[in-house]
């Protein structure tokens, strides 16, 4: 961007790994924040990830730097609060009371710096789970979202790690009201984001609707649903688009734009409720009508009708997309063997200007040397630091 980030001269100390706390700070260092990523002297585990985990670390975390010490050793966990002690934010995702032990913990940290806002990722909010151990795909079940996904009785994870996604974004969100709050106080707050509640606000409406009718949650792939025309039609060269008509002004639009005269006469599907409980027949007779068309014609014609509409796309088919790649939706991000990628930026355009990559993701201990020396230790320390094996330099990916 042109213009200074939001965040400039904000300092985050991260302390994550896997998805969650390395999220909130990718929010945060796209929008200026300084985040130093701790690593232990092997490296964050998730750089070695491979499978459906080998794109977590360079997706997560650009534009950070990366110190690589032991806090096992004393001196390395002295330089480390040595860096607190001069942060704006403290983040982490360890289990509850392993940071406490190496004196890491919130209380530690707000006693060594009081302005300090400390951000603890995890499973759960307080109570009787609070010990459990959780992963996206463990709270999606207990939660009822792989129950609201998947077909009857074949519970499905969704297809992203949407809760450690959306547990590092209200991190992020804590953050930036406490943030906020310090201007009036002058102290920082202990934010909890948790994977579990997470779920619950994405099945909120679910619960709602049983609150509403009474009736027991049928999952989303044979719900009632709540518009008569909300369907994925097969066309004619084997492709598939969803459209959704969605109001009566569009019903009348779609049946007139299509020559549809006996269905837009027909009174059981003159109003939406209508289509709702017809969509027995309707909707097949609308995939033989449809289905006559190619995907491209259909997507055509129901953009030209302003109705919503989608053809099915696959993850990698977004690196070639128009709009992604005209509206700067996709960054340049180095992957692990040196190629690059062209990968998604923030959602998010401040003054039509989208945040970018200012730094790849971090070699391991990459900036070690430059971090410490603004901590305040002399050179003569790093090097001692470093030749003893309590500080690692960045030395490669993994």
């Amino acid at each position: 961007m042109t213009a200074p980030l939001p965040l400039e001269g904000i300092r985050v100390v991260e302390m994550t790994h896997m998805v969650m706390g390395p999220t909130c700070g990718l929010v945060l260092a796209d929008l200026g924040a300084d985040v130093i990523k701790v690593e232990p002297i092997e490296g964050d585990n998730t750089r070695r990830l491979v499978g459906a985990g080998a794109g977590f670390f360079p997706i997560s975390n650009r534009n950070k730097r990366s110190i690589a010490t032991d806090l096992k050793d004393g001196r390395g966990r002295a330089a480390i609060l040595k860096l607190v002690a001069s942060a704006d934010v403290f983040s982490e995702n360890f289990r509850p009371g392993a940071l406490d032990k190496l004196g890491f913990g919130w209380e530690a940290l707000s006693a060594l710096n009081p302005r300090l806002i400390y951000v603890s990722h995890k499973g759960f909010q307080d109570g009787p789970y609070a010990h459990r151990v959780a992963l996206d795909e463990v709270v999606q079940m207990m939660g009822g979202l792989a129950w609201m996904t998947g077909p009857p009785g074949q519970p499905l994870r969704a297809g992203a790690s949407v809760n450690d996604i959306m547990g590092g974004m209200f991190g992020a969100i804590g953050i930036l009201a406490a943030l906020n709050e310090r201007h009036r106080t002058g102290r920082g707050r202990h934010i909890v984001a948790s994977l579990f509640e997470n779920t619950v606000m994405l099945v909120a409406q679910h619960m709602a609707q049983h609150a509403i009718t009474g009736e027991p949650l049928k999952p989303m792939s044979v719900r009632v649903a709540a518009w008569g025309v909300y369907d994925i039609i097969a066309t004619a060269d084997s492709e598939r688009v969803f459209v959704g008509v969605v109001t009566d002004t569009q019903w009348a639009v779609f049946c007139r734009d299509f020559g549809f005269a006996d269905l837009a006469a027909d009174a059981r599907i003159a109003t939406n409720t209508g289509r709702v409980q017809n969509r027995d027949w309707l909707i097949p007779e609308l995939q033989r009508r449809l289905g006559a068309f190619d995907a491209a014609t259909l997507s055509a014609r129901f953009e030209a009708m302003g109705l919503p509409f989608a053809p099915i796309a696959r993850p990698e088919q977004l690196f070639d997309d128009p709009h992604l790649n005209a509206s700067g939706g996709l960054l340049p991000i180095s992957l692990p063997d040196g190629r690059t990628a062209k990968l998604p930026a923030l959602p998010i355009a401040i003054d039509g200007e989208r945040p970018g990559v200012r730094r790849d993701a971090p070699k391991v201990g990459e900036h070690g040397r430059e971090v410490l020396a603004e901590a305040g230790l002399a050179a003569p320390e790093i090097d001692a630091l470093v030749a003893d094996g309590v500080v690692r330099i960045g030395e490669g990916w993994r």
